[in-house]
């Protein structure tokens, strides 16, 4: 009997599971697990809880959501609290497991997980699954792949590179192994909301982006095709180009990402749907542009696999001085209380909510680098903290993007905040939302 472990990571369901079903194709006995590692309740260097409230709530739902849909294929997920390789190992040697499968991401502390793993002689296959493309079908070496996205997009298309189609969720697995010599694994547990010491609730804040689709923003597979659906309806994929940068509304933007970042969706099956739906009402410059969004995606992820710690390093991959930083100006900023209106109200909605739009991201970003003189890495880390929808791929992208230490072109952005006011709140409407409680 052939007893293999499947390790969830971020890729939570069941929908085009490659890692999970080349699992289930060689186990006899299939034990599925899914580790929380202590590191994600200590402090950062920078004084603050690593994983917030708001990202425990929406994994400790996609994680019941997953539990449910796993019992209608004759299986169960094990909880296990502690550093992932110590886990692991201690549970592979209880249920005699010969291999442990799991989803490969190329971020350095999620390598260096696996690599302790096998360090430990022990057999870890990675399945790489979390991009639209798949990387050897690149029209170039990772070596030699465009710094700049637009070039990378154009040599993509210019190629006609097209996602693979997903595939369909396992209509069985195999059975688990006896786990009676689980229950007694330091940090055991069979409770996704004890594991991540959150309260299930159904509290919302009237103000969210998602009030109309769910009493909160709520993880798992099933809320993620049915919000799938919800936004893939005339007219709101055609004007996605026109309302992207709206920084309020449920369906100014696509809002797929919380359920992207825990794997819950996958994206793929994203673009299946959108191709469904420009066959049915039409391609315009409103559907290319999820496209266009879903390919920026992706490159973050291959810029992963070509740099990897360069991308973590103070200076990135520019050759620009080490960051200042200065603690009181940032914890002002933390708290949206920088005295800058449309900054302010950003960091208050990220702090009610888990959440807030992409404009403001960049707005409350660029405010932190270039007008407070802050370190990037402490906005990546409070990112890291409270966003709903944190993805380490794009959260590292998009900080190196905006301070001029990334792959763009203009070494820098910065959003003149009374310029973004003007453009995007020039009604006060959101401010207010935001700055009145």
């Amino acid at each position: 009997m052939r007893t293999l472990i499947f390790w969830f990571r971020n890729d939570l369901r069941l929908q085009d599971q490659r890692a999970l079903l080349q699992a289930a194709q060689q186990a006899d006995r299939l034990l599925l697990v899914y580790v929380h590692d202590p590191a994600q309740d200590e402090a950062t260097a920078w004084g603050f809880r690593r994983m917030g409230v708001h990202r425990r709530r929406f994994v400790a739902d996609t994680l019941q959501d997953l539990i449910a849909s796993l019992q209608t294929l004759g299986q169960q997920l094990v909880f296990l609290h502690g550093p992932a390789h110590e886990a692991l190992t201690e549970c592979a040697r209880r249920v005699q497991a010969q291999a442990i499968f799991c989803e490969d991401i190329a971020a350095p502390e999620e390598q260096a997980q696996v690599q302790d793993l096998r360090s430990a002689e022990f057999a870890v296959n990675t399945v790489w699954q979390s991009s639209l493309l798949e990387p050897e079908k690149r029209p170039f070496e990772v070596v030699d792949m465009p710094q700049v996205f637009t070039a990378f997009r154009q040599r993509i298309e210019a190629a006609g590179v097209q996602p693979l189609p997903p595939l369909a969720a396992p209509a069985v697995l195999p059975p688990p192994p006896d786990l009676a010599p689980l229950h007694t694994l330091p940090g055991w547990t069979d409770n996704p909301w004890t594991l991540l010491q959150v309260q299930q609730t159904s509290d919302s804040d009237d103000r969210s982006n998602f009030r109309d689709h769910l009493p909160r923003c709520q993880g798992g597979e099933t809320n993620a095709l049915a919000h799938l659906q919800s936004y893939l309806t005339p007219p709101w994929p055609d004007r996605y180009k026109q309302t992207r940068n709206a920084l309020q509304g449920q369906h100014t933007s696509s809002h797929w990402s919380p359920w992207l970042a825990t794997g819950a969706l996958s994206v793929r099956t994203i673009w299946t749907a959108l191709q469904t739906y420009e066959q049915q009402h039409g391609a315009n410059d409103g559907t290319y542009w999820l496209w266009f969004e879903l390919l920026w995606r992706d490159n973050f992820r291959f810029l992963h696999l070509q740099h990897g710690r360069q991308l973590y390093a103070a200076r990135g991959l520019s050759q620009l001085p080490r960051p200042s930083h200065f603690p009181k100006d940032f914890q002002r900023w933390c708290n949206g209380d920088t005295g800058e209106p449309i900054v302010d109200a950003g960091m208050r909605e990220l702090a009610c909510t888990g959440y807030t739009s992409n404009r403001m991201r960049q707005i409350v970003a660029s405010y932190l680098v270039h007008d407070l003189a802050c370190d990037w890495r402490s906005g990546a880390a409070w990112f890291e903290s409270q966003l709903v929808d944190f993805d380490v791929y794009s959260n590292q992208g998009n900080w190196l993007y905006v301070s001029g230490r990334g792959t763009d072109p203009r070494q820098g952005r910065r959003f003149n905040p009374v310029k973004q006011t003007q453009d995007h709140d020039p009604q006060g409407r959101y401010r207010k939302q935001w700055l009145s409680r």
